[in-house]
């Protein structure tokens, strides 16, 4: 069980680990000990997240969402099993309350009447700067 919120509890029957042997660094340790931590939570099934909240995790997400509607978090930073479970843990939670934060809406705005001026004058002085650049007439 994942408290994301005080509002919000991902149940352990929507979360799966399965253990891995790690790479990179470690001796023998890497050959003997399974210490990478996979951990799926399955986000499209789960009652605790609202359609609009599943839609943001999704894009935020990217590759980790498989097909199925899960999330799958991977990491071996760590030579410790347990270590590694808890920085899974906190970066799916991490993650499910960046969705749960709504996008501010954009409101469309036009631009001033002096601001259009504005652009319109710097623009007439920049063409005026390159017709100057021409080859000076009379002289040979």
């Amino acid at each position: 069980m994942i408290r994301v919120t005080d509002d919000i509890v991902l149940a352990d029957w929507e979360l799966s680990e399965s253990f891995s042997r790690s790479s990179g660094p470690g001796g023998q340790n890497v050959n003997k000990v399974s210490t990478a931590v996979e951990l799926r939570f399955e986000a499209a099934r789960s009652p605790a997240l609202s359609p609009a909240v599943k839609a943001r995790l999704r894009r935020i997400a990217g590759r980790k969402w498989t097909t199925e509607g899960a999330v799958v978090i991977r990491v071996e930073d760590t030579r410790s099993q347990a270590r590694n479970r808890e920085i899974a843990e906190e970066r799916l939670a991490e993650m499910v309350r960046a969705a749960l934060v709504a996008p501010k809406r954009r409101v469309a705005t036009k631009p001033t009447l002096g601001s259009k001026k504005r652009r319109l004058k710097a623009k007439k002085v920049r063409g005026e700067v390159k017709a100057m650049r021409g080859r000076v007439a009379g002289e040979e």
